[in-house]
């Protein structure tokens, strides 16, 4: 009589056969895929990354470029970026007065961002500045939250660039940084630096420069008052134009994120570059990625970051590869992001013993679904391997195929291409490797056990051992979910209400400065909300907040 496992092994071969309606002969031979015999350690489905691997680090990092949502989330930044801000693009600046800015000053990419600063009295109301831009600006970008004038670490990369060191006590400098951050990059012609707090805003150079007035409005006043901490007495008008700011940022909280800054991916600069800034490798070991910093880095490695960032801003701002990374980062997140967060919904689900194993087949026909377009015919385990000391490896060709897909053509074609669009390239291999290593290791576990959803019935396997595998299925995807941390899967659950919006807590509001008190003072304030150090601020979660009074943050 013929066993169960040898049965399952039968049903396999026999449906690859109708499935590819070709004979079972024409399965290519093993050479059909070069190399797969001696790189196997490679697709080894058991070896997960290293303990200091950073490639899903950059991966993450430079997808959510220029993104309100997952910089808010992840303050302190570690990637420092060129491009230019394009012909036509209209920036807004609030001012102290009717006299136009000529030099050093900030401008914001909307107008609800800008008007915050509009300042005048009632009676003669203020000035609300709009410009165009009339030759493409050349700009650097610091991510993170850089615009928040914090001592955690937000503006470790601008002090870098300015003072070649960090200068906490210097964290409120906004004019000597501004002037020192513009001294260095008047020699590659840089007229810009953009950062973002409640959204992004630019330190502007020059306004003489690349810029022309489109109109200069006497407006009414804003009537702001100082605060915007819920724990005072509610002033609706301000509270409702820090609500309105917020969701003007939610607009750029995803991909493709602010479009009218455009930028070289060629020429960035990441910290979580391990060739060119190792001497912070020992300084993450054990460290979550919240309270990752910048801050101790060698001073030779300083010197390697600036001479990478005046090598880029030395040469024209466009890649040699003509490859647009962007779009090949953001199709990886397409690719992946919601299958593997609604298999994360499946696994967690409670089950008993009655309906557990339709719902491993439903969860088998999600990961077959995912790995359907690298299952090669050849990949079918052999009648050996249904044991209880058998191993995967039968699997390394789907794991390769999927592994590669997204980079193999870049590699082959033999591109030259830029030290930063190496570096990416390896974020994207890394990234995906561990993706395509986890899916065909459950898939593949799945096809052993027989819970393939096109199994006949009488080939199901026992409720313990599917109780085992589903357990071995939820642990692999939660630490998967974990490793890649991606801020798309960040929400509010359940999802806002029509007049509520999802809100990341943001600095500056409910934050309440001592005037003319030093920044160590401000922090050690008691009453000071939230703390930097503890609680939403330091482990942001995202929660609903109203769109109409009574406001609350």
């Amino acid at each position: 009589m013929v066993s169960t496992r040898t049965a399952v092994w039968l049903f396999l071969a026999f449906e690859r056969v109708l499935t590819a309606q070709i004979r079972l002969s024409s399965h290519p031979p093993p050479s059909f895929y070069p190399g797969l015999e001696n790189d196997l350690g490679q697709w080894d489905l058991d070896e997960g990354p290293t303990v200091n691997a950073t490639g899903h680090l950059v991966f993450e990092t430079v997808n959510s470029l220029l993104q309100n949502w997952p910089n808010t989330r992840h303050r302190i930044g570690h990637t420092i970026v060129p491009g230019i801000i394009p012909v036509g693009t209209i920036l807004y600046h609030g001012a102290a007065g009717p006299h136009l800015p000529t030099a050093l000053d900030w401008v914001a990419v909307e107008p609800d961002h800008s008007i915050l600063f509009c300042q005048g009295s009632i009676d003669k109301g203020c000035w609300h500045l709009t410009l165009t831009v009339t030759r493409p600006m050349k700009i650097l970008y610091f991510d993170g939250s850089s615009g928040a004038k914090l001592l955690e670490g937000t503006m470790d990369t601008q002090d870098l660039v300015a003072w070649s060191e960090m200068r906490p006590e210097w964290v409120e400098n906004e004019g000597q940084r501004i002037k020192d951050l513009c001294k260095w990059g008047e020699k590659y012609g840089v007229n810009g630096f953009v950062r973002m707090q409640l959204n992004f805003e630019i330190m502007i150079c020059n306004f003489t420069s690349h810029m022309e007035v489109a109109s200069f409005l006497n407006l009414e006043s804003t009537r702001l008052s100082s605060s915007t901490n819920p724990e005072l007495p509610e002033d609706t008008n301000t509270m409702h134009r820090a609500v309105e700011v917020t969701h003007s940022s939610s607009w750029h909280n995803h991909y493709p994120g602010e479009t009218r800054i455009i930028l070289d991916f060629s020429g960035l600069v990441s910290f979580y570059d391990i060739a060119l800034v190792p001497s912070l490798v020992p300084r993450r070991v054990g460290v979550e990625r919240w309270d990752h910093r910048v801050a101790g880095i060698s001073p030779e490695d300083i010197e390697h970051v600036q001479d990478r960032l005046s090598q880029a801003l030395a040469r024209p701002p466009v890649t040699t590869s003509g490859i647009d990374w962007k779009t090949v980062l953001q199709v990886v997140i397409d690719r992946y992001a919601s299958r593997l967060e609604f298999m994360h919904h499946l696994l967690n689900l409670t089950l008993d013993d009655g309906s557990i194993f339709n719902h491993s087949q439903q969860i088998q026909r999600q990961l077959r679904t995912v790995l359907l377009p690298y299952t090669v015919f050849a990949a079918l385990p052999p009648n050996n391997s249904f044991t209880a000391n058998a191993t995967n490896s039968w699997a390394a060709p789907v794991f390769r195929e999927c592994a590669t897909s997204h980079t193999a053509s870049i590699v082959s074609r033999g591109t030259t291409l830029m030290p930063s669009e190496r570096l990416l390239l390896q974020a994207i291999r890394e990234t995906t490797h561990e993706i395509c290593r986890v899916a065909t290791k459950m898939w593949a576990s799945g096809m052993t056990l027989g819970v393939n959803p096109l199994y006949p019935p009488e080939l199901r396997p026992e409720t313990d051992h599917i109780r085992t595998l589903v357990s071995e299925w939820k642990e692999d995807v939660t630490q998967l979910l974990s490793w890649l941390d991606w801020s798309v899967w960040v929400k509010c659950r359940p999802a806002c209400g029509f007049e509520e919006m999802c809100y990341l807590p943001t600095w500056p509001i409910g934050f309440l400065p001592t005037p003319d008190a030093s920044p160590e003072a401000r922090w050690a304030n008691a009453s000071l909300w939230p703390d930097p150090n503890n609680g939403e601020w330091r482990r942001p979660q995202p929660k609903c907040i109203r769109r109409l009074e009574p406001y609350g943050f």
